[in-house]
Order: structure tokens, then C-alpha cells, then sequence
């Protein structure tokens, strides 16, 4: 693809993007107009038309064949024969320019077929069952795929359905959003023949929809033009200040990036490491960021050095020989080999600092990342071609090995949303996002989130709906709120509970960033209204009675924001997070039993619930209710919980503990305030074998703390134990059950 760009706004003016690879001439639109009307050659030679989409084809693909290009050149410019572009050339010229640019990205030949006649269906009288009998079935879905897109409003107005559909069926197979997208970056290269408003729609749209999805499937070399383009299209002044300063730093004597380059070959060249060392300018874009980050621009900061190598090992043997020849700037390093990006995206970035101070950025990658750099999944070839038998998953459906992780999350929201319009915005949201973090789980696996994403939207991302029953989470090895942002390369672990009639909390959807968190939640909120606003406070109380509720020493609860696994004290971010999971054992006996202290109630086939509030566990004496949705729920017979029900005439149900004796338990620690408390606590807590649900920790008062713990007992006999443990702890002055209070108290 060559490296400049006319400025559709400013006529004349050229946008130097990034050299890529070695420029080739750019494609003369006029010439190559004159010869598209010259017709198709003999059938035993390649039309003059295409010869530079050969060339480049070759470049990729010496031994390919083009004798699919010729016949697909034959067919689009006899079938397109006297229609026009608006510009005055022969509307051939953009289906051929269009190729040309998958063509320099390396596209492979079906593609480059498909886009050849990705307008005939479209324009002119040609069938897709023609185009299937000639080029066959691949092809056709291309051209198809195609064809439907261009049907696609992308604005603000646009339908969700449509487009749902539209992507949804484009999103089985990325060629055909390749495609798309290099037809958008023709069109906006010669977008100066239109009036100045229908200009800025289409750049808004490009901008809002188009580039992210270039973003994410990878293709840098067209996401970054077409930024370049939109650039002087929406923001001319800008773009005219940025371009007077990249003009600026052309003309100062000395260049710090080519200095440091000549530095770089000499350190490899005694280290024996094969490399090529390349100065990349910045794109206008990027240049515009970063003089709005950093103010006066230096030297080195309109570009960065490239180092190219032949295999994985030397990219670290590079970065070795950087680090001790030179002086690393070692906040800036970032190994995205090991950790690739989600759009395939593989490099390891680095910065070495100057004498005078100024930092020089430097990619360090191999040829075949180059590549996938530029082109994303263009560089895949063909991603679907496998044994016949494994070429569909029926129902028309594609096996594709090599999808990127954001394109099979699309279908998955587009399965799992309420309805379109939920579907759009999600997506709208998505497309914003124009970083992703990699976090790790303690398996050793990987989840890809975007930046600002919560331990909520990574319970969503590892567990789907499953998620639901999410109680805490741990964020590099200490307990962490749901709701705590999450940055790069954090190890998350998700602490699931085992109740199958766990939900999630409403709250949750202020955390939740991604569509799958989003999504999920809301699906479930839409089938569990919230209670209505005149619901008596009573009726209130017992329908959460089973939530739970960690008490203070007071019995008051403690503040939801102390809460130190996710969220309010009524379970971590509210949701049942210490209600008892349902046992065996007392289905025989006419009723489920809680593993909290096998609780068995008389009443048959009925979920049971340990009320948080009081956290019963044997030999306490214990009253149960039967509340809404056909659940029991279990309270001391001094909880005020317990009280109110009898004061509304709620039904008792009968109650006795059964054999199991693994319980649940709140127990309230105070302490004197000193580092490391919690730690301590945790740890002491963890070796007495006994699991934490659920902790809240509420602010110093008077240089005393004190600590909540909801705990899960695998034997009720060793409270006493574990309390003594507690009470060891350095700084501890007192471990106590949590008592409940009466109303009003």
C-alpha cells in the first residue's frame, strides 16, 4: 500500500503514513481507467489492468495462480462497463484498487477474487449463482457477505437489527470484513469529490465504527490511513498544526532516531544477532496524541525504531543485548509475545533514553509478526481451508480455527442479548474501548478484558452465566472487591459459590464493562423484576431474608464500602454470597438441607437458606419460614429477622440440625490497627482449614479495627479451635460471634 494519502479536505495535500514495507508506485487511477476501457485481454495473457495487483500478489505468493483474477478482472469490467465513478474515472478503477490493497497486505487469491467483484451483485446484473458456478462456493460467500454489508447503515441512525444481522452474518468468515474495510479506505482516498457534509458523515461513521473494527481484527496498515484520513476530514485545523510540525522536525539539521538506529545495528552487530533496524515515523494521528500528552515535541518523538529478526529467541536476545548496551527506560517494557494482543497482535516494546534526555520507543519483532503487525487476520491466507469433512459445522456455519477472540465474543453477545437494540449499544460500547489488558488466571490461562474492566466482567469472561454464583474474588493473591478495576497482568481468582439458586446482584451492573457482563446480568434482571416501589418494607425484609448480612460488634451492619471481597456487607456486592449451598442428606427426611450444620426442615422438595443475619450454626436454636420462590429460610430464634416474621404471621416450618456437621459462621475480630493485619488474619483463618466467604473490614476508630468474617467450617466443632487461632494473631484483642440485635437496638 503506498504511504501517502490525498487530504480530502484540503486538496493537494499529502499525509505521509509510516513506512510499511519498500513503497511501490501508487496506482494511477487515470491510466488505469484507460485501460479498464480497453477491455479484457486474450484469454492467454494477463489484462495490462491488473498488473500491479499481480505484482503484489506475487510479492505474497510467487507460485500463485492468477488465472481466478483474470477471469474475475473479465467478468467485473464487462459487467461494470460504463458506469462511473463520481470522480469521472471508470468505475472499474475501484474494484481494482480495492484489491490492490489486500493485494500489498498479502491477501490471498480467493480473497482477491472476491474483491475484484465485490460490487457486481451489487451494481450490475451478475447473480451470485453466476459468481458461484465460475469461482466456486468460497467466492460466492465472499461476494455475498459483501454484498450485504454495503446494505448496512453504520450511522446513528442505523437499525440494530439490520446491522445485527448484517455483521452476524459476515462474522462466520473475516475476509469479508477485509474486504469492507479496504473498500472504505478507497473510498475515503478519493472522498474529495463530495460535498464537504456527506464528507463528514462518512468520516464520523469510519471513525465510529469502521476503524475500531480494522482495530480489532488487526489490520494496523488500514486503521492507521484511515485514521490519518478521518483526521483531516473532522479536525482540519489540527491536522493542518500537525502536519506544519512533522514538516518542522523534517527540516532540523541531525535526527536523533537515525543516531540511535546506527547505535542499535552496532550493539547487534557485535552481539552476532541478525537484525534489521528501521526508523518508523509516527502516523499524523499518533504524532497529534502525543504532542497532546506531552506538549513540545522533541526528535524522537515523531517516530519509532523497528527491529526485525528471524526468530522468537532473537527478539529477547535483542532485547537483552538493548537493555545492557544501553540505558532502558524500564516502566515502558511490554512483551506482548509471550501475551499476544487480542487482535493477534505480537511484539515486545521497549525504550532506551538518550544522553540529552530524550527516549527512543523500539518494536522488536519477527518478520512473520511484522506481517500480522500490518495486516492482522489478512496475513492468515485462507483461516478456513481444512479436510472437506471439517469445512462446516452445520447449518452453514464455518470451523474457524484462527478467529480472533473479539469476532467469536460478537456472536456470542449477538446469541445472549435481549434484543437488538441492547445488542447495538453493547457493541457501540465495545468499539470505544480502544485498549484491551491481558489477565491471568491461577491455572496458567489468560483472559483478554478491556481496559477498566472489574473482577465481575472477568467472572463473566471465564464463567458465562455461571457467574452468577460468583462470592469474591482474590487479585494477586489478597482478597479484592468485584467491583476492583483490574490492570494489566494481574492474576485473578474467582471464588465460586456452590448454591444453584445463586444470583447476581443488581449492583453488579455498575461494575460490569463488557457486553458479556452486561449482557448476562441484564438477561437475568429482566426475568427477575425488582419488587415494586410500594412493596411493604416487610414484605422487603422477607424476601431478602436469606441474603446475607454481616453484623458489627454491635449487631449494626457494617459498611458496604469496607467490604473487603466485592461490594455491601449484605454479601460481596450484594448479591447471596454466604447463603449455605444446598446439602445431601435430608431429601429423604422431606427437605434440603444447607451445608451449614445439615439443617433438616419439614417441608418436602424446598430449597433451605441460612439467614446471613445471624449465621446459625449447630447447637444454636433455630426457627425457619418459608419465604418467596418456594425457599426456607433458617434464623436463630433470637434474630430480629426471625421476630418479624413471627410479628407478620409468617408460617414456621420445622427445624432441627442433622448430621452433617460442616457449618457456616460469622465471626466479628477487633484489633488494634497495624500493616499487615488483614494478611496475618487470613492466613491464620486459612490454616485452620476453614474457607472465607465473605469479609468486610471497617474503617479505624481510635487506632482499633474491626473485621467481619463470614467462614465456611468443614466441622462445627472446630469453631473453638479456629477462634483461638484468630485471637493469636498479634494485635488481636477479641473474637466473638456475631450477635444479632434487636430492632431498634
Amino acid at each position: 500500500m503506498s504511504a501517502d494519502a490525498t487530504n480530502p479536505a484540503a486538496p493537494g495535500a499529502v499525509v505521509p503514513a509510516a513506512p510499511r514495507r519498500r513503497a511501490r508506485p501508487r496506482l494511477d487511477l487515470r491510466r488505469l481507467g484507460r485501460a479498464a476501457l480497453l477491455g479484457p485481454a486474450a484469454r492467454d495473457r494477463l489484462p495490462d489492468a491488473i498488473g500491479h495487483v499481480a505484482e503484489a500478489h506475487r510479492a505474497h505468493f510467487p507460485d500463485a495462480d492468477l488465472e481466478p483474477l483474470r477471469r474475475a478482472y473479465v467478468l467485473a469490467e464487462s459487467s461494470h462497463r460504463g458506469q462511473m465513478r463520481k470522480s469521472g474515472e471508470p468505475y472499474i478503477t475501484h474494484p481494482l484498487a480495492v484489491t490492490l490493497i489486500l493485494a500489498e497486505l498479502g491477501a490471498e487469491t480467493t480473497t482477491l477474487t472476491a474483491s475484484l467483484l465485490h460490487d457486481t451483485v451489487e451494481d450490475t446484473d451478475v447473480t451470485l449463482d453466476q459468481v458461484g458456478e465460475e469461482f466456486g462456493a468460497e467466492v460466492r460467500y465472499l461476494v455475498d457477505g459483501v454484498t450485504k454489508l454495503e446494505k448496512v447503515d453504520y450511522g446513528a441512525a442505523a437499525e440494530p437489527e439490520t446491522f445485527r444481522k448484517m455483521l452476524v452474518a459476515t462474522g462466520s468468515d473475516v475476509r469479508v470484513m477485509s474486504i469492507k474495510l479496504a473498500d472504505r479506505l478507497h473510498n475515503m482516498r478519493t472522498l474529495g469529490v463530495m460535498r464537504p457534509e456527506k464528507q463528514a458523515r462518512i468520516a464520523k461513521v469510519t471513525r465510529d465504527v469502521l476503524i475500531p473494527l480494522a482495530e480489532r481484527l488487526g489490520v494496523q496498515a488500514l486503521k492507521t490511513e484511515l485514521e490519518d484520513l478521518v483526521f483531516a476530514i473532522l479536525h482540519p485545523e489540527e491536522y493542518r498544526h500537525t502536519r506544519e510540525l512533522i514538516a518542522e522536525n523534517a527540516s532540523r539539521p541531525g535526527d536523533p532516531l537515525t543516531e540511535v538506529a546506527e547505535q542499535v545495528r552496532g550493539v547487534l552487530r557485535e552481539a552476532d544477532i541478525a537484525a534489521e533496524v528501521l526508523v518508523r515515523p509516527r502516523h499524523f494521528v499518533s504524532v497529534h496524541r502525543v504532542s497532546r500528552k506531552r506538549g513540545r515535541l522533541r526528535g524522537a518523538d515523531f517516530g519509532r525504531l523497528l527491529v526485525l529478526v528471524t526468530e522468537d529467541a532473537d527478539c529477547y536476545g535483542v532485547l537483552g543485548e538493548l537493555h545492557t548496551c544501553m540505558t532502558p527506560v524500564v516502566s515502558e517494557f511490554k512483551d506482548f509475545i509471550a501475551v499476544p494482543k487480542f487482535n493477534l497482535y505480537q511484539s515486545l516494546h521497549t525504550a532506551v533514553a538518550r544522553e540529552d534526555g530524550q527516549v527512543v520507543e523500539v518494536l522488536i519483532r519477527t518478520y512473520q509478526m511484522h506481517k500480522v503487525a500490518e495486516a492482522g487476520v489478512v496475513a492468515l491466507g485462507n483461516p478456513y481451508a481444512a479436510p472437506a469433512e471439517e469445512q462446516s459445522a452445520g447449518d452453514g456455519e464455518r470451523v474457524d480455527p484462527t478467529r480472533p477472540g473479539w469476532l467469536s465474543r460478537l456472536l456470542d453477545w449477538q446469541e445472549a442479548a435481549p434484543d437488538p437494540d441492547t445488542f447495538w449499544s453493547t457493541l457501540r460500547e465495545d468499539l470505544a474501548q480502544d485498549r484491551e489488558i491481558t489477565v491471568f488466571r491461577p491455572d496458567g490461562g489468560t483472559l483478554g478484558l478491556p481496559d477498566g474492566a472489574t473482577c465481575v466482567d472477568a467472572a463473566y469472561a471465564q464463567y458465562g452465566e455461571d457467574a452468577h454464583a460468583c462470592i469474591g474474588a482474590r487479585v494477586n493473591g489478597r482478597l479484592a472487591r468485584l467491583s476492583t478495576v483490574l490492570k494489566d497482568g494481574d492474576t485473578v481468582q474467582l471464588l465460586m459459590g456452590q448454591d444453584p439458586a445463586s444470583e447476581p446482584s443488581r449492583e453488579w451492573l455498575e461494575h460490569a464493562h463488557t457486553p458479556a457482563a452486561r449482557i448476562a446480568i441484564q438477561r437475568w434482571l429482566a426475568t427477575h423484576p425488582a419488587p415494586a416501589d410500594d412493596e411493604p418494607e416487610e414484605e422487603r425484609d422477607l424476601r431478602d431474608a436469606a441474603a446475607p448480612e454481616a453484623a458489627d460488634a454491635s449487631g449494626a451492619l457494617a459498611e458496604p464500602t469496607t467490604d473487603a471481597l466485592g461490594g455491601p456487607a449484605t454479601g460481596v456486592l450484594g448479591g447471596p454470597a454466604t447463603e449455605a449451598p444446598a446439602g445431601p442428606g435430608a431429601e429423604a427426611l422431606g427437605g434440603r438441607s444447607g451445608a451449614a450444620g445439615a439443617v433438616v426442615v419439614d417441608a418436602p422438595h424446598t430449597a433451605v437458606r441460612l439467614a446471613g443475619c445471624c449465621t446459625p450454626v449447630p447447637p444454636d436454636r433455630v426457627a425457619a419460614f418459608a419465604v418467596r420462590g418456594g425457599v426456607v429460610t433458617v434464623h436463630r430464634v433470637e434474630c430480629p429477622g426471625a421476630a418479624r416474621m413471627k410479628g407478620t404471621g409468617r408460617a414456621e416450618v420445622g427445624v432441627r440440625w442433622g448430621d452433617t456437621t460442616a457449618c457456616r459462621v460469622t465471626l466479628l475480630a477487633e484489633s488494634f490497627g497495624r500493616p499487615h493485619l488483614l494478611a496475618d488474619l487470613t492466613e491464620a483463618i486459612a490454616l485452620e482449614g476453614v474457607e472465607i466467604v465473605s469479609a468486610t473490614v471497617a474503617p479505624p476508630a481510635q487506632q482499633r479495627v474491626h473485621h467481619t468474617y463470614t467462614l465456611q467450617l468443614p466441622d462445627a466443632a472446630r469453631l473453638p479451635a479456629l477462634m483461638r487461632a484468630m485471637r493469636s494473631v498479634p494485635g488481636v484483642y477479641d473474637v466473638s460471634r456475631a450477635q444479632p440485635q434487636p430492632p431498634g437496638a
